[in-house]
């Protein structure tokens, strides 16, 4: 039924409003409202229709005038039998009242409805799981009932009706994929709840007249998704995402930082996140302040599909990671409690597991004995809150059976390395690390940029490379010769820096070389097109991969393994020296290491022995009977199975010789007709026994079906049924028996990815021209050197067109740049470029530069941009200084620090005084490298009491005018944007010009100028007239009024030295400044005064500009100067 159809319906049996009877009884009750119909997808007649409904045919009186219809209002003709139309309305209106399936069913004394065996079936399960969406299997459909029904036909667009006692909805077995997908991905819970016995052996079994066991065969969250069974592994899933489920526990601190049972500021929290997927499993416990910005960080980087949020938590964390999961992120909430792990109860759950899974897991003895002790270990020295949430993280997953890979097949990692950077969540995000800004999406961002890799498992190890930039200089340095060799065979890139050194001759290399990049290349591109090979070895460890992925996952390794065979990295080539011509030749420890990762002698070995048990023939065909290929002793009860099976298939064909005897027909056979198997035809004038069953017919000939063949085809559908689950065991069996092997699998697997991530750093580096870094050695000082840096990003945009910047800092020399210009001159873009060039370089990637010289950071923090969090009770001022707050606890001498803008959340005053102290703290107390954008010019005057470490510079830029001083010219004027970075302080912000491209009213910005004007004017009298009534309380002789202003002619003309215009010319237009200011302090008349200010101002501005002029020294600075 269409929805306009279902429309129709709606709007035809919705009651009109009544009107109000003549004479109302007293005692009846009055008829109840009726809400405004709702138009669904899903036709239902609620109670209150009804009722109504009911009421009125048994208040309408039987006369012969004309009544008017409850629902249309129409008239109504007399009937001429009216107790049969009250009838057809009674049967059509009044089907009984469906319950939705609540989270409790609990069917109460009173209630006289009786359920059919099925629906009791359903009743008794969802009482048992309240919290899943289940899909139950019923024939070749999967179907949902009462409240689950309406959230499917809400979510998949299909039809729901009532059926008996419950609404009802279904869906194709066949579409299970696509279907469980969609829920999963609304944040639903999805339970499949399929039948556990067959017809066959039902038949067979005690429960021959009641419904087929039905039992709750898988769960799905999105965490769980891509490793559960039958619905994992597909293309559809989420591809190169991680589905990261992590649990996170608090304990609340107080001041000291002593355990308090108050408050919230303080916190340490415990996290455990586990990609079940991938095997990946990070944990970590922290102190957190009252911004919990090291969560945020934890939680931005991971970016997990679901959240297991363990009870209590406090206000401000709860605020956070609600705020993370609202209703657009779509990521799914599920709250616990840690009552049951109080007391150390956490570490025996988790040892009581771990020793139940050596015990129950005895075919994975070698990995038991090998990888589990060290598990175990690990395990054993993980910090309390860590192990409690590893025990909720375990007992939580039991559910779905995945406990297993925390127990021995998990690769466990700390989120705190001294190896790796630590990046803050600002740094995540206003730097465009993962996501722009924009739009949230992956284009735009860095990873967007860096991220060519050709699997998807190598774009998922790209990311954790990206989000944890190395701090080991040997490390970085391995990944830049990996990167080096790679480009270096790839050709026509830009490498004129410290080439890896290779061995031999430089002819033998060079025509070796570029076999290197092809092979590899080869390699990662027909992985590409394989399945996700890491998420497939994990479905196998999780016993939920098929047989065809099985083949497939277990294939690629092994082409994989036997192309990276032909570097031959485990034999010795040599003669006399020389390499033997046509093998290719790898310098790289770190590609060396990888290649014989992935192409061991012993992945290949198993996976060989693996693919000769399974028979692919009949894995394409789906066909376990015949899936296994035993040798020796293997799966003996599967012999047994296919045995008894022959043995049914011979009894049954060799009935047809009793047939052939018994009718003289020695050419009878068994006969086939329309999938009915096993017919005796015999022609029509034939006489078949009595108790033989007439199957079907044709003019000439009788099939039948004796029953002596009715008794066989039961008993070899019966072995048939029994070989298929037997298979179906030894399947498992099978997969169970993949734990041994796992350990090499997977490192073979993060072999591949790591290649996969080097390529892609490779063919970055070639097709946008970058550079290798040059990385200072520890025991000197801290220096930044970049010879035209481009911004990685915006470099792509713009192409060409983007203007390179060179940023010189020095830890013993000038280590802080402030940066000032006019809005929308490009001060953000430069200190953005340098600190994306430095994370670049220690990710191991090539740089946009001519040259660049770094030093190993330990951090980058960033305080960019303004912004507030309503969600968690933060103003965008509070959001300024908690992250400068941050910087300032965290940061150290060998940290990167960019500030753009700190102190616009609140007034001038506080701003430029909160802003220059921050900077007096970074530049004093912990003398790091830093950037500081501002739009204050009074800051640069630090540089004063730091002479040598910080410098001024500001963003270039042409104007067509160089007098401001009416507001014509204000507005006017053409600005140019040079975007080159130049020493000096720029006095001028163009925010006219910026309102003008916001295309504010002009009336708007008129207004803004004139008030501008009149404020600058302001200003200038009032420090004019101060300095009048200082120069007067202390009136020098006309001598001494003399001495002074030649003083100070002398002291200008000192000044000017060095310049190359006539300094004559310069002193006099000095005189003539003077002379104009003090005419303007001393008269009386303020319409003169304000004239004489705005001419004194246009000849300093004039003096300023001219050639030679410093600009980092202000007025201020002259005027200093002049009065000594």
């Amino acid at each position: 039924m269409g929805k306009q159809k279902q429309q129709v319906i709606s709007r035809f049996f919705a009651p009109k409003p009544k009107s109000p009877p003549s004479n109302p009884s007293p005692s009846s009750p009055p008829p109840p409202r009726n809400p405004s119909p709702n138009v669904k997808t899903t036709v239902s007649f609620s109670p209150s229709k009804r009722k109504l409904l009911s009421a009125h045919l048994a208040s309408t009186p039987k006369r012969p005038k004309t009544t008017l219809s409850p629902h249309t209002r129409n008239p109504v003709p007399p009937q001429s039998n009216p107790s049969l139309h009250q009838k057809f309305l009674q049967k059509l209106l009044e089907p009984s009242s469906p319950p939705l399936l609540e989270h409790s069913i609990e069917p109460s004394e009173s209630d006289h409805k009786k359920y059919t065996p099925l629906e009791q079936q359903v009743v008794d399960l969802k009482n048992k799981y309240p919290d899943v969406l289940l899909m139950v299997e019923v024939g070749y459909r999967f179907r949902f009932f009462g409240k689950d029904a309406e959230i499917a036909a809400e979510v998949l667009g299909i039809y729901a009706h009532i059926d008996r006692n419950f609404l009802t909805a279904s869906v194709p077995t066949f579409r299970l994929n696509v279907h469980v997908r969609r829920l999963v991905s609304a944040g639903y819970k999805v339970g499949v709840v399929k039948q556990t016995e067959t017809a066959a052996i039902k038949a067979h079994g005690s429960n021959k007249v009641g419904p087929f066991g039905r039992g709750l065969s898988a769960l799905y969250t999105k965490a769980t998704l891509e490793a559960a069974e039958d619905v994992g592994g597909k293309e559809e899933g989420c591809g190169a995402e991680s589905n990261y489920l992590v649990c996170v526990v608090e304990k609340v601190l107080g001041l000291s930082g002593s355990v308090s049972n108050l408050g919230g500021a303080q916190v340490r929290i415990g996290i455990v996140g586990v990609e079940i997927s991938t095997g990946d499993v990070v944990y970590g416990e922290f102190n957190d302040g009252v911004m919990r910005s090291g969560l945020e960080a934890v939680v931005l980087s991971l970016t997990p599909a679901e959240l297991l949020l363990v009870q209590p938590l406090s206000k401000p964390t709860e605020k956070l990671l609600l705020a993370y999961a609202g209703p657009a992120s779509n990521v799914r909430l599920e709250h616990v409690s840690c009552d049951c792990f109080k007391d150390g109860g956490a570490r025996e759950y988790v040892m009581s597991v771990y020793e139940k899974m050596v015990e129950d897991n005895l075919a994975d003895r070698l990995t038991a004995q090998g990888n589990s002790h060290s598990s175990i270990q690990g395990v054993m020295n993980m910090p309390d809150l860590a192990l409690q949430a590893l025990a909720l993280t375990i007992r939580h997953l039991k559910q779905f059976g995945f406990e297993r890979i925390l127990c021995f097949g998990a690769s466990f990692r700390s989120l705190s390395s001294s190896m790796e950077m630590n990046l803050s969540a600002n740094a995540l995000q206003q730097l465009e690390i993962l996501r722009n800004n924009s739009d949230g999406s992956e284009s735009g961002s860095l990873l967007g940029i860096m991220n060519h890799t050709l699997t998807t498992y190598g774009s998922r190890l790209l990311r954790h490379w990206i989000t944890h930039p190395l701090c080991d200089r040997n490390m970085i340095s391995a990944r830049l010769d990996a990167v080096s060799e790679i480009a270096l065979s790839m050709g026509s890139y830009k490498d004129s820096q410290r080439i890896v050194e290779i061995e031999g001759e430089d002819s033998d290399v060079a025509t070796m070389q570029p076999e290197l990049s092809c092979l590899i290349s080869s390699v990662l591109t027909f992985l590409g097109r394989s399945l996700d090979i890491q998420r497939g070895i994990t479905r196998i460890f999780h016993r939920t991969a098929t047989p065809t992925e099985f083949i497939a996952v277990i294939q690629a390794i092994l082409s994989a393994g036997k192309q990276l065979k032909q570097f031959h990295i485990d034999e010795k080539y040599e003669d006399h020296g020389c390499r033997k011509v046509g093998v290719p030749t790898v310098q790289s420890t770190l590609l060396k290491r990888l290649i014989l990762t992935a192409s061991s002698s012993n992945v290949l070995g198993n996976a060989a022995k693996l693919l000769s048990t399974l028979n692919k023939e009949a894995a394409d065909k789906g066909d376990f009977t015949e899936l296994i290929i035993i040798s020796k002793d293997q799966f003996p009860e599967v012999t047994r199975a296919r045995k008894a099976l022959q043995l049914a298939k011979e009894k049954l064909d060799n009935l047809i010789g009793l047939y052939r005897k018994q009718f003289g027909n020695p050419n009878l056979e068994f006969t086939c007709v329309a999938g009915t198997t096993h017919l005796v035809e015999l022609p029509i004038d034939a006489k078949a026994p009595s108790n033989w069953i007439r199957v079907n017919s044709t003019k000439k000939t009788i099939r039948y079906h004796p029953p002596e063949v009715l008794t066989a085809l039961d008993q070899l559908r019966l072995a048939n049924e029994e070989l298929t689950i037997i298979c179906r065991a030894a399947w498992d069996s099978f997969l169970g028996e993949f734990g041994e092997y796992y350990v090499d699998f997977h490192g073979a697997v993060q072999a591949l990815a790591a290649l996969d991530c080097l390529h892609s750093l490779a063919i970055l580096s070639r097709n946008k021209n970058y550079v290798r870094p040059i990385f200072v050695e520890d025991s000197k000082p801290v220096q930044i050197k970049i010879h035209s840096g481009r911004h990685p990003v915006l470099e792509s945009i713009l192409q060409d067109s983007f203007v390179p910047n060179d940023t010189i800092l020095h830890a013993d020399r000038e280590y802080c740049q402030i940066v000032t210009g006019p809005n929308m001159g490009g001060k953000s873009c430069y200190i953005r470029q340098v600190a994306l060039i430095a994370f670049m370089a220690q990710v191991g990637s090539f740089v946009p530069a001519e040259s660049a010289t770094l030093p190993v950071l330990d951090a980058i923090y960033t305080r960019m941009g303004a912004s507030d969090s309503i969600q968690q009770g933060r103003s965008t001022f509070l959001e300024e200084l908690s992250e400068a707050s941050q910087i300032l606890r965290n940061c150290t001498s060998k940290s990167l620090v960019i500030i753009d803008e700190l102190g616009r959340g609140t007034s001038t005053h506080d701003g430029v005084a909160i802003a220059y102290a921050t900077l007096h703290h970074l530049l004093d107390q912990i003398k790091c490298m830093v950037l500081f954008v501002t739009h204050y010019p009074k800051i640069a005057d630090i540089k004063v009491k730091f002479p040598g470490s910080v410098e001024a510079y500001h963003a270039s830029y042409l104007t067509s005018r160089n007098d401001e001083s009416t507001i014509k010219a204000k507005s006017d004027h053409d600005v140019t944007y040079l975007y080159k970075l130049v020493p000096g302080v720029s006095a001028r912000s163009f925010g006219f010009k910026v309102a003008q491209l916001a295309q504010l009213p002009s009336s708007c910005i008129n207004k803004a100028i004139f008030m501008a004007t009149r404020l600058e004017t302001i200003e200038s009298s009032r420090v004019g007239k101060k300095s009048g009534e200082r120069r007067r309380q202390e009136t020098p002789s006309s001598d001494q009024e003399l001495e002074t202003q030649e003083n100070m002619v002398k002291s200008t003309a000192d000044f000017h030295s060095g310049r190359t215009e006539d300094p004559e010319e310069f002193v006099s237009a000095f005189r003539g400044l003077l002379s104009k200011l003090k005419s303007a302090t001393t008269g009386d008349d303020q319409a003169k005064s304000f004239r004489q200010l705005k001419e004194a101002r246009g000849i300093a501005e004039d003096l300023i500009n001219r050639p030679g002029y410093s600009q980092g020294e202000t007025m201020d600075t002259i005027w200093g100067r002049t009065a000594t």
